[in-house]
């Protein structure tokens, strides 16, 4: 099953969204194989973008950040808060205790360690126990592929349309507090896509289940050439397109703005597949 967890309120509610027929039997451990690739925008003030990314493939993290581009109105560039925050989660992530798995206290050290002006989305996901345990503040986000559809895609949290929720220092920033927690049991094969938005508002699920298919034909992944592919042949190829109904495109509709095509914006994916250790 699937368990959500958020605060409504000031109380933790869980909400249980899906059961599953397959599982993994205990004693079969799982690991993630990882890949990335990152394609900022092109902006010579800002070569290295505003997002941000690690793998950690010795506890078996990974996470994403989006520094959010309304700073660059200030002369401040948020893509060093979204960096600084996501080293800082590496950080935490390495200091751990053998055994103990805490993405939601990985993400508040994070936060709290980080200085830097700006703010920035967040989404870490680890394994542990064949089950990825994941924490998401705002768009950035993450799915879950198994034999090649579509089996969960974690939710947008945000303000209003085009407003994530967002980590920072400034007063008006969002806490990790507000944050999501969710955890999902895998198996053998699945395959996990994490992305920002420069991934998640031009590409919708059902692409992406057609390059898997085309992709996953002998079931052995290429995680950093998956996330080329994704990140160059969809997501930035859709961003360009000026005349599709890109998810962002739809997303501006269903809020009553008008907005025709993709979203060019710097676009991260990390690309995980679930294996046996052995």
């Amino acid at each position: 099953m699937i368990i959500k967890k958020r605060r409504l309120e000031g109380k933790l509610v869980e909400t249980t969204l899906l059961n599953y027929d397959r599982a993994v039997p205990p004693e079969e451990s799982l690991k993630m194989v990882c890949g990335a690739f990152y394609l900022p925008k092109d902006n010579e003030l800002k070569p290295e973008g505003e997002d941000a990314h690690f793998i950690c493939s010795e506890k078996q993290a990974i996470g994403v950040a989006d520094g959010v581009g309304g700073w660059a109105k200030k002369g401040v560039d948020a893509g060093e808060y979204a960096r600084e925050l996501m080293n800082n989660a590496f950080i935490a992530i390495q200091q751990q205790p053998d055994g103990v798995l805490d993405p939601k206290r990985v993400l508040n050290e994070a936060f709290l360690n980080t200085e830097a002006e700006g703010s920035s989305t967040a989404c870490i996901a680890m394994l542990k126990d064949n089950i990825l345990h994941s924490v998401n503040v705002g768009d950035s986000g993450f799915l879950i592929f198994r034999d090649n559809r579509l089996l969960y895609q974690s939710p947008t949290l945000q303000h209003y349309f085009n407003c994530p929720y967002q980590l920072g220092n400034s007063k008006t920033c969002d806490r990790p507090s507000s944050a999501e927690e969710t955890t999902v049991p895998v198996v053998p094969g699945d395959i996990i896509v994490l992305g920002t938005d420069g991934l998640l508002d031009n590409v919708y699920p059902t692409e992406i289940e057609e390059v898997l298919k085309e992709k996953t034909l002998e079931g052995v992944v290429d995680p950093w050439q998956l996330a080329l592919t994704i990140a160059v042949d969809l997501a930035f190829y859709n961003s360009m397109d000026k005349c599709s109904c890109s998810p962002f495109a739809r997303a501006a509709q269903l809020a009553g703005q008008k907005h025709i095509g993709g979203k060019i914006d710097d676009i991260t994916v990390v690309v995980a597949q679930i294996v046996s250790q052995n």
